[in-house]
């Protein structure tokens, strides 16, 4: 963090101060902007996004198994986050084309609603937060950001059925 224009932190002070700004973010994320989302459904869309994304470069089908490692959670979390997802309507449990007798993960329709009115909220966010940057830096920044996110999917293990 800067402390002004004229004072600019050094460049091992700067990457030093990425950790805690990553934990201020992380405590930072239920932002209230128009039409907040609930904090139930924050959690739904953290299953739903996997979902959506489908088969990482494993080729595995999403399954509750699945939900589990991506989250990182206990695949006994993974089944109740999942089967309040397909309680409240926005998945459906459907046959493997690969294999009959796994059960994956769809997307309804409602779960889509709820993942497009999450993104609408997250821009709303986005765009609020960086009210006062550039456009050139918002579309700089979001740039870095994929390519950051896409860097650290591209160092996960991957782990075989």
């Amino acid at each position: 963090m800067e402390t002004s224009a004229e004072q600019p932190m050094r460049p091992s002070d700067l990457l030093d101060a990425v950790g805690p700004a990553f934990s201020r973010l992380r405590r930072a994320a239920a932002l209230n902007v128009e039409r907040p989302v609930s904090r139930k459904d924050l959690t739904r869309t953290l299953v739903l996004n996997i979902v959506a994304e489908g088969p990482g470069p494993d080729g595995r089908e999403i399954t509750v198994g699945v939900v589990g490692e991506r989250l990182a959670v206990d695949p006994s979390v993974a089944s109740r986050m999942v089967s309040d997802c397909i309680t409240a309507g926005h998945l459906a449990r459907a046959a493997s084309q690969e294999d009959g007798r796994r059960t994956i993960l769809e997307l309804t329709t409602k779960g889509e609603e709820t993942l497009a009115l999450f993104r609408r909220h997250q821009r709303s966010a986005f765009e609020r937060i960086t009210a006062d940057w550039t456009e050139s830096e918002r579309l700089e920044f979001a740039r870095l950001l994929i390519k950051y996110v896409d860097s650290v999917a591209a160092l996960q293990p991957s782990t075989e059925a």
